[in-house]
């Protein structure tokens, strides 16, 4: 894998890493949207479901700065069955809490370095969230015609 400088926080870097995310979890299965708004209002970086509605949600973190003025990663739990940091080779791992999952990445692929607690999300919200995950889908593939 490529390293980043971890000191710098640019939006070419978090594309990357994010390129290298969704590169994971579709070569696992899952089908993936960037930048996919929560009813919350938040938009998290990575959204991935599985074939089972299992839903993941990726926070990338392209350096040290980006973390530590993050104090919105917590809204995201309630929205998945799993969470993950995603953060470049070189990063300070003992920065990352550890009750989250950790990726290493790069621009093209990725690795899980700990795996994410599973938690249950409720029902009526992931149903909902799978109707708005496909709606989300569906827009950004008309788009591309």
């Amino acid at each position: 894998m490529d390293t980043f400088d971890y000191t710098l926080d640019t939006p070419e870097t978090t594309r990357l890493l994010t390129r290298g995310v969704c590169r994971l979890f579709q070569g696992l299965g899952f089908g993936t949207l960037t930048e996919f708004k929560l009813t919350n209002g938040r938009r998290v970086d990575v959204m991935a479901i599985d074939r089972n509605g299992e839903f993941v949600i990726v926070e990338v973190k392209s350096s040290v700065a980006d973390f530590r003025g993050d104090r919105k990663w917590h809204e995201y739990l309630a929205f998945c069955d799993r969470f993950y940091f995603a953060i470049p080779a070189g990063f300070p791992v003992d920065l990352m809490p550890d009750e989250c999952g950790l990726i290493v990445a790069d621009p093209y692929d990725a690795a899980v370095r700990r795996e994410s607690l599973t938690r249950k999300l409720n029902t009526s919200r992931k149903r909902r969230q799978l109707i708005r995950f496909a709606l989300a889908a569906s827009d950004r593939l008309s788009q591309i015609g």
